[in-house]
């Protein structure tokens, strides 16, 4: 964006940026109602793939969770002062002046939005935005001085009984219907107002239904219409894509997605929720395999009925074959032939989890956990896969014995640690390093349910199920081990002290026929 038209768009191009969510602490709000103004996405065209809506006047709570956490990640007493003269100061460097309290706060509305259209070669090519403005005398007036305070000249143009300017970038802005709207071009923004004055995304059936139960105190919601990003494209998807998407039941071509930010004094919640979530979607609850992982794990993740979903996801490849690879109804009975009966073993499986531990290249570690129904299926599994690559004649395969049996395979390829396959009682653990395995059967010591920070995660969810954990400073820690130095490393250094605020992450999910949801938990120190 060209220099000159950096202030005249200040507001919209931070909304442009995802900035709303700061932006929210700016000046003191409106009493007059403003906050049920037009909606923004009514000048969003039917069928836009993405719109971004944003509080860019948050109130109350919201405000002053949002508050709380600027104070907390940044330091940042008064985040709204602090942004109105960054603002302002911006506008000083490029020549020009701004007194925000007089020219923006007197219309600034309370709720924003942007969409984002034609989807070509991994890119957007058409983009449009709208603020609410309560008072649109006071808004055109901001656009009339910033236009006429540029050196470029503008085109003036009308449209429907819409005025509009059309910048030398193209850029093309304009008040009406309660909105100030900008346009990446002309025709998006002819576009806008014909949605104004008929069909728009607000009015689409998919639109209201994603958005119906977004939170309240929800500061920013992102909608994007899967369908019609796989229309914008080309409408194709990769066979290996498909099989697995046909296996679970789900329709993409009808599929929308909604993420909304929901601000804490000491967390940040992410709510997400998608209707593709298939005829027999993911059920059930991993959270307590999750809970007795090792407590040293600085990430852990759980899933439930992991048997059922992997035999149905079998029974789908089998039947469409592996393009190149495996013809059609040949994959079973070709690995049955060798010894491995896939149906069997994924009989036998029910949640799955897997951790990590480690502060180093060289102390990384970790193992996947899988709970059988009864504890002879676990040894049994276990035994029999040991045989089979010792008749295949797998070199490096020695036997595990003790209270966890099973076998261990080393090789050059793998490092100086073995892969070790073990089972005691009804639990397999498949891991890098004998040590780090064998915790997955610890009967005493920590575990993750036993630490503070996975309890405020677990509160933090409410009744949605944990599925996935992270310790903050573990993980930072492993983080900074693992970045090669460089740029990246530099990059890193810079975020540290602000990653070092975060105490844990953690995803919970659910899922029904027609609704998968989740919640993504990120607590602040």
């Amino acid at each position: 964006m060209p220099r000159s038209v950096k202030l005249r768009l200040v507001p919209l191009a931070l909304l442009a940026a995802l900035a709303a969510l700061l932006v929210a602490g700016c000046g003191g709000g409106s009493d007059d109602g403003s906050g049920s103004g037009t909606d923004p996405a009514s000048v969003a065209p039917a069928g836009a793939p993405i719109f971004i809506g944003a509080t860019v006047r948050p109130e109350g709570e919201t405000k002053a969770d949002i508050e709380a956490l600027a104070q907390k990640i940044a330091g940042v007493d008064d985040l709204g002062g602090l942004i109105v003269e960054e603002l302002e100061n911006s506008a000083s460097d490029d020549g020009e002046d701004l007194d925000f309290e007089k020219e923006v706060d007197p219309w600034l509305g309370e709720e924003a939005g942007i969409f984002l259209q034609e989807y070509e070669e991994e890119d957007f090519e058409g983009y449009g935005a709208a603020i609410q403005a309560s008072d649109e005398e006071e808004a055109r007036s901001f656009v009339e001085k910033q236009i006429e305070s540029d050196d470029e000249e503008a085109e003036y143009g009308s449209y429907e009984g819409v005025d509009f300017k059309v910048q030398e970038d193209e850029t093309t802005i304009g008040v009406f219907d309660g909105l100030v709207a900008f346009a990446q071009n002309e025709a998006i923004f002819k576009e806008m107002v014909d949605a104004s004055n008929g069909d728009n995304l607000a009015g689409e059936e998919a639109f209201g239904d994603a958005t119906a139960e977004v939170p309240d105190d929800s500061a920013a919601d992102v909608f994007v219409d899967i369908g019609s990003l796989i229309e914008e494209a080309g409408g194709e998807i990769d066979s290996e894509a498909q099989i697995f998407l046909d296996a679970l039941g789900i329709e993409p071509d009808e599929a929308t997605a909604v993420a909304s930010v929901v601000p804490g004094s000491d967390q940040v919640e992410i709510d997400f929720s998608t209707n593709l979530s298939g005829e027999n979607p993911p059920s059930g609850d991993a959270s307590e395999l999750l809970g007795t992982l090792p407590g040293t794990a600085v990430g852990a993740f759980a899933s439930a009925e992991f048997g059922k979903r992997f035999n149905e996801g079998i029974d789908q490849i089998d039947k469409e074959g592996i393009p190149g690879s495996v013809p059609p109804n040949q994959l079973k009975s070709t690995l049955k032939e060798a010894g491995i009966d896939l149906e069997a073993i994924a009989g036998t499986i029910g949640d799955v989890g897997l951790y990590v531990t480690g502060n180093s290249e060289k102390t990384l570690a970790g193992a996947l956990v899988l709970e059988t129904k009864e504890e002879s299926e676990a040894k049994n599994t276990v035994s029999n896969l040991g045989l089979f690559l010792r008749q295949a004649g797998i070199s490096g395969v020695t036997k595990v014995n003790g209270e966890a049996s099973g076998f261990s395979i080393r090789s050059p390829e793998l490092g100086r640690q073995p892969v070790v396959v073990v089972a005691k009682g009804s639990r397999i653990a498949i891991g890098y390093g004998l040590a780090p395995t064998l915790a997955s059967f610890q009967a005493s010591g920590k575990t993750l349910a036993d630490s503070a920070p996975y309890k405020e995660a677990v509160d933090a969810l409410g009744g949605t199920p944990i599925a996935l954990y992270v310790a903050g400073g573990p993980a930072l820690n492993l983080a900074k081990a693992l970045i090669p130095a460089g740029e990246d490393a530099e990059d890193f250094d810079e975020a540290e002290p602000y990653l070092q605020k975060i105490d844990y992450l953690a995803v919970g999910s659910e899922a029904s026929e027609d609704l998968a949801t989740a919640k993504l938990i990120v607590g602040v120190k």
